[in-house]
């Protein structure tokens, strides 16, 4: 038989969270681990303690400047992430930039890819600031996502995503299923990357092949006995 959750007491009474348990909360949420309803599972803890917990923590950090940055991996069940935690065993992710990065699909080689990156990622957070301030007015709240991540994709991915469909190498519904996101968080990384790129000296140019599938795209990129993998010189 469950047990019911506990609720926090008032202030009168002792505090169900510590200091130390608030940090540790708020770290495992701002890295986007896992959402604040899979945080309530774990602990068995009502939501609304640990959105407190979250955004308290979350202001002491801006005061000090000190940022979490997220990690790509995420647990979307409180059961998935006690399997983690049991076997210490990191789910398999698909390494997307290693192979969507070929210079046949970007034009440019992996080099100037990767500086190119840099370069638009340093903008990436400059903007997310300003655009932060002009949204709310002022910093934001840590728990303002309402404890969901609706996005799970580097800057990094975010760039490449956003060359693939410029360049027409696919649709942008196959740039989101190669990088197994929503459409609307391609859409989002259009509006984030384009300008940068158009800032930057990059000169889109279309690619010599479009696929039609995130499969067929796939297939062309994978070593075959008669079909060699494309190498990474520059074209």
């Amino acid at each position: 038989m469950v047990a019911p959750r506990r609720q926090a007491k008032a202030n009168h009474g002792r505090p169900l969270l510590t200091d130390a348990d608030k940090t540790l909360i708020a770290i495992v949420y701002l890295r986007q681990i896992c959402s604040q309803r899979v945080l309530s599972e774990m602990l068995e803890i009502s939501q609304p303690p640990i959105g407190q917990a979250i955004t308290e923590t979350g202001k002491l950090l801006a005061a000090r400047k000190l940022t979490i940055k997220p990690t790509v991996l995420r647990f979307t069940s409180a059961g998935a992430l006690r399997d983690f935690l049991d076997s210490n065993t990191v789910p398999a992710r698909p390494n997307r930039l290693a192979l969507l990065a070929d210079p046949a699909l970007t034009g440019m080689s992996r080099p100037e890819l990767a500086a190119l990156t840099e370069r638009l990622s340093l903008r990436q957070a400059a903007e997310a600031e300003q655009r932060k301030h002009r949204q709310r007015g002022g910093d934001r709240q840590a728990s303002a996502r309402g404890g969901i991540f609706q996005e799970k994709i580097t800057d990094a991915e975010r760039v490449l995503a956003v060359i693939l469909g410029m360049r027409k190498v696919c649709t942008w519904q196959v740039v989101a299923e190669l990088f197994q996101v929503s459409r609307r968080t391609i859409g989002n990384a259009q509006i984030w990357v384009r300008p940068l790129l158009e800032e930057t000296d990059y000169t889109v140019t279309r690619a010599a092949t479009r696929y039609s599938s995130a499969d067929a795209l796939l297939n062309a990129l994978t070593p075959h006995d008669d079909n060699p993998a494309v190498t990474e010189s520059t074209p």
